[in-house]
């Protein structure tokens, strides 16, 4: 799925999505502003930098504090200029804590 997530009335429910976001999102902080926000909201997966220049995130918890993060995903850090963003919502695999891969 690549569209926005509706609001369903399970908004408490656990939630996993995963994001690719296009723009200028390397070399501007993302991974580490991205991984801030979710830390702040007890939102658990990693984020990490792809090869064409894309980040890749995939977020975890409760779905309220999941769309959060997405929110922020979606403007990224101040040097950021995002251009896109794909959603993928999957079944929640039992993250634990939030890491920053290469």
């Amino acid at each position: 799925m690549t569209s926005d997530i509706d609001g369903s009335p399970h908004s408490g429910s656990a939630s996993r999505l995963v994001l690719r976001i296009s723009g200028r999102v390397q070399g501007v902080f993302f991974r580490q502003s991205t991984a801030r926000v979710a830390a702040a909201h007890d939102v658990r997966g990693w984020v990490r930098n792809l090869p064409d220049g894309d980040v890749e995130v995939v977020l975890e918890g409760p779905r309220a504090d999941v769309e959060s993060v997405l929110e922020f995903c979606r403007v990224g850090p101040r040097h950021a200029v995002v251009t896109g963003v794909e959603v993928r919502e999957e079944e929640p695999a039992g993250a634990t804590g939030f890491e920053i891969l290469p």
